[in-house]
């Protein structure tokens, strides 16, 4: 077959069915797509808005709201628009750009994660040294440290999938340009080279997991000490959310790169990329304005805020 490196495009998966379920696709599309918009516009704004949520801990959800947008933002509006025109091409510069910027995006939300972890462990473990340890520079250092990382990995992944040539046709099986897929094209030993960046990642992936496990096994220890129900519940209400969040995103991402060909279908892989590309910047919203007390009642106080301003 021709070699697709060569060729202007890519052919994502289709959406089966008949052209009202395509329709139907593209509406339900648009709804979780404006939900995480909502829903991640609100807490960038509230946290901006309220000078009580400048801390280290909202410091860092802004980011991961950012960081949110982004990640489905490069995947899910091609797919609809795929829908909507009823076609299945990308183009090869456009392929390049959504594997580039999922890439980034998504490992900076994981960097970024870990440093949430460690932000919970000095508040609830530390109390005394937090203001030394997670001063305001030290958190902009932090953060720009995961988003540089996540920009590296990105460059890395990214070239190396897009150096390799292509001889098996430009179909790739998912509903955007994801690198597992893409490397399926490939007819030339060189591929290995991204197979290899992809266990080195999930080493790394497994040694941030191990700090994070460690991190909680602590706050809970000291969540366990702590004499008053209300401190228990609070320090319990600001860690479990971020557990759910970071539970979620690994097991289906592991789950996506490193199964086994014995368990690769076109449906569960789909199945399993909507889980932790679309589900998670739609529902982290979700999950931490519904557990988070402070972070509720500055939404409740903002209309009112800015209408006094006026």
């Amino acid at each position: 077959m021709a070699n697709s490196s060569s060729s202007t495009h890519f052919l994502l998966l289709p959406f089966p069915g008949t052209r009202q379920l395509q329709l139907l696709h593209f509406w339900l599309s648009l709804a979780i797509y404006l939900a995480a918009l909502l829903g991640n516009g609100l807490i960038i704004t509230t946290i901006a808005w309220d000078h009580h949520l400048h801390t280290p801990m909202y410091f860092f959800l802004l980011n991961l709201a950012l960081l949110d947008l982004g990640s489905i933002s490069t995947t899910v509006p091609k797919s609809m628009d795929n829908s909507l025109r009823d076609t299945r091409a990308i183009s090869y510069a456009g392929c390049v750009a959504q594997v580039f910027l999922f890439a980034f995006f998504m490992s900076a939300e994981y960097f970024l994660l870990t440093t949430m972890s460690y932000d919970r462990y000095v508040a609830i473990c530390r109390p005394l040294y937090y203001e030394t340890l997670l001063g305001s520079r030290v958190c902009v250092h932090m953060a720009a440290a995961a988003w540089g990382c996540g920009f590296l990995y990105a460059v890395l992944h990214t070239a190396n999938t897009f150096s390799l040539p292509f001889c098996q046709g430009n179909a790739v099986e998912q509903f955007f340009c994801e690198v597992p897929q893409i490397l399926k094209l490939s007819c030339s030993t060189s591929y290995l080279r991204e197979l290899w960046l992809i266990v080195a990642s999930a080493c790394l992936v497994f040694a941030c997991f191990v700090f994070m496990v460690v991190s909680y096994v602590q706050i809970f220890r000291a969540v366990l000490r702590i004499p008053s129900q209300q401190g228990c519940h609070k320090a319990f209400a600001t860690c479990l959310p971020h557990l759910a969040v970071v539970s979620l995103f690994i097991t289906t991402g592991i789950f996506s790169y490193l199964k086994p060909s014995s368990l690769s279908s076109p449906s569960l892989d789909v199945v399993v990329s909507v889980l932790y590309t679309v589900v998670p910047p739609a529902v982290n919203p979700l999950i931490y304005s519904l557990r988070n007390q402070e972070l509720k009642d500055a939404l409740r106080k903002m209309p009112t805020g800015c209408l006094q301003k006026q």
